[in-house]
């Protein structure tokens, strides 16, 4: 007797089906997209980049994410950045080339994210990443024109640190390899710097350069035990940069 219950695996394939459009009529021009979970429910934001538009939270409902709130209207947002606080309580911090960057706190309550503070004085901010070091959190203010900043957060609020130049420029990334702290800051108009933490001043020294073009968006990845940095360039190649630890005692 024959088996009918048979399905030959060539007559199925694997593929990416639309099942949503997100709302236009709120986020005109969205700019960065960051998705995270509270109390085991998924939400995502999108930064919107227009004069008319609004940055915008959304809320997954078994069926698809639904708006579920409307932040910062109006403010030509550039990045947006999830974190959570040693304190355990969540923010979002939205960067604008508008205004200074503004932290919004998680109502647990309301599920609401509320509005907390702005951080300095800085207006045209291109991006904002966090990061930890032994246990301290640590956030990267880039600015395309003008001076980035490094904060540290002292429970309440953050609190300036460090100034690193960085005209021309428009992406960071802080990443470790092993027990070393780096971060990346990219550069429209001259090399990329590299600057690697110092646990006796905690402070970024700078470390290397790297001749790259316009880089957009940079990602660590470890793969065959090596540790490859790869860097997206708006107007060239995409770059790969292996980290190695050079012996340079005498032999």
């Amino acid at each position: 007797m024959s088996d009918t219950s048979y399905t030959n695996p060539r007559s199925r394939i694997e593929r990416f089906v639309k099942i949503q459009d997100i709302d236009t009529t709120r986020v005109r021009k969205p700019n960065f997209i960051e998705t995270f979970q509270l109390d085991e429910e998924w939400y995502f934001v999108v930064a919107d980049s227009s004069k008319a538009g609004s940055t915008s939270i959304y809320r997954w409902n078994s069926n698809g994410f639904y708006s579920h709130q409307s932040l910062h209207p109006w403010h030509r947002d550039t990045h947006v950045e999830f974190l959570d606080t040693s304190s355990g309580r969540q923010h979002l911090i939205l960067s604008s080339a508008s205004q200074p960057p503004v932290v919004y706190q998680w109502n647990r309550s309301q599920k609401q994210f509320i509005f907390y503070s702005q951080i300095t004085e800085l207006a045209d901010v291109q991006m904002v990443k966090h990061f930890w070091v032994r246990k301290v959190l640590y956030l990267c203010l880039t600015r395309f024109i003008g001076d980035s900043k490094i904060l540290r957060w002292e429970g309440q609020r953050f609190v300036e640190i460090q100034t690193l130049p960085s005209r021309g420029s428009m992406a960071v990334y802080p990443f470790t390899v092993g027990l070393r702290q780096y971060l990346l800051l990219g550069s429209d108009f001259s090399f990329s710097r590299v600057y690697l933490w110092d646990d006796l001043t905690q402070r970024f020294q700078p470390f290397q350069e790297l001749n790259m073009r316009a880089p957009r968006a940079f990602s660590l990845v470890s793969v065959d035990n090596k540790d490859i940095v790869l860097a997206a360039s708006f107007k060239g190649n995409t770059l790969a940069y292996q980290h190695l630890l050079v012996d340079l005692s005498a032999k």
